[in-house]
């Protein structure tokens, strides 16, 4: 089996995420109504900037775009709220892990989403309690 595996390619990996996403629980999913999910190798040089992050590994991860609490209805078009998962650093981190892909690919998505919203650690690790799987 290992002679022919393959690391999850871009796209692969995309329907990776759009799937866990649509396992979570559906209050979570409906605070992120219009939120894109993408999928890159590595975050560009300007994120790695902003976040001041020492290697293209250190992020496996990003949420861009104006929190709930943060929106008006004075805003004039906004552009839509994304969240990046960063391909090569989530698979680093797996190797060097016992948890599934899957399971990882899922704690990024929860934290990314979460941290915008605004709901702590604590709401976020019952989040990951619900629905896991």
């Amino acid at each position: 089996m290992w002679t022919t595996a393959k690391a999850p390619s871009l796209d692969d990996f995309e329907a990776m995420a759009h799937d866990v996403f649509g396992k979570l629980p559906q209050e979570f999913r409906t605070l992120c109504e219009g939120v894109i999910i993408r999928v890159d190798d590595f975050p560009t040089d300007e994120v790695m900037d902003e976040l001041q992050a020492q290697t293209e590994f250190d992020l496996l991860g990003l949420f861009q775009g104006v929190g709930l609490p943060q929106q008006s209805s004075q805003d004039i078009a906004p552009m839509p709220n994304m969240i990046w998962l960063y391909r090569r650093p989530i698979l680093d981190y797996w190797a060097d892990h016992d948890d599934t892909l899957g399971e990882i690919v899922r704690h990024v998505l929860i934290h990314e989403i979460g941290h915008h919203f605004g709901l702590s650690d604590a709401d976020m690790e019952e989040i990951e309690a619900q629905g896991e799987g």
